[in-house]
């Protein structure tokens, strides 16, 4: 295979399509994200990307295998259509974040996309109740028109930067011209969050703009909610009646 072996599934004709970018990362944020987007609406896989730089596995689902890949697909139902861009793996190298993320931006350009949008998380370090969404955009308006709708820009944060494919989506495509920014969800950092991931959609709802629900993923975020109570819990120490049992005999 050679560095990069892209499938062409299909070729919709798409009106102004935005691309959103939810690959693995912190909290899986932006990867829940683009899951319930796919969810939500009827799809349509347009494009498969296989690469060396992936990991050497493949998937499996009751028994059925998957190669190591990225999946691109088309959304026509709402009210702009949308090219949704996720997979399970990030590339394992620094020269394959670079090389993979330009295949993505051709993709891009093959759609006429006329704006990027990256997803994921910042983490926080410490659990967190009502995540707030921090941005990075490439231009001043871009900024001035999300910081309308909600998404703060933070001096030097987060810090470190933006790193992989979403980090790169923003750097690379504003070198081809690309309006991009990057909306990412605040986050612990050790635990998969589907109430940030909440967070991002509905920032992304009134720029896109588009209408989903979110009945799937509030579920989660109850279920995670319990996993949250319990860690709560571990890190408050045992309860009054257990520091009790420990002098009974």
């Amino acid at each position: 295979m050679d560095a990069f072996d892209i499938e062409r599934l299909s070729d919709p004709d798409l009106r102004n399509p935005v691309l959103i970018e939810g690959l693995p990362g912190v909290g899986h944020v932006g990867k829940l994200a683009a899951e319930h987007l796919l969810e939500e609406f009827d799809t349509e896989l347009v494009r498969r990307v296989y690469s060396e730089h992936f990991p050497p596995q493949v998937a499996v689902e009751d028994g059925r295998t998957q190669l190591a890949c990225a999946e691109v697909y088309a959304i026509r139902d709402a009210d702009r259509d949308l090219l949704v861009l996720t997979g399970d793996h990030q590339a394992g190298d620094g020269p394959g974040h670079y090389r993979m993320t330009n295949v993505f931006l051709d993709i891009a350009a093959t759609f006429e996309v006329e704006r990027i949008y990256a997803l994921g998380g910042v983490p926080t370090g410490e659990l967190v109740d009502d995540p707030e969404v921090i941005g990075a955009a490439t231009t001043d308006a871009l900024i001035d028109e999300l910081e309308a709708i909600g998404v703060e820009f933070r001096e030097n944060e987060p810090a470190g930067g933006i790193v992989g494919v979403s980090g790169l989506l923003l750097g690379l495509g504003e070198r081809r011209g690309y309006d991009a920014a990057c909306l990412m969800g605040e986050t612990s950092g050790y635990l998969v969050d589907p109430k940030s991931a909440r967070a991002i959609l509905e920032i992304l709802e009134e720029a896109v703009p588009f209408e989903i629900g979110y009945d799937s993923l509030t579920e989660r975020a109850e279920e995670m909610e319990e996993v949250v109570k319990r860690i709560r819990q571990m890190e408050q120490g045992p309860t009054a009646s257990e520091e009790d049992l420990r002098y009974i005999g």
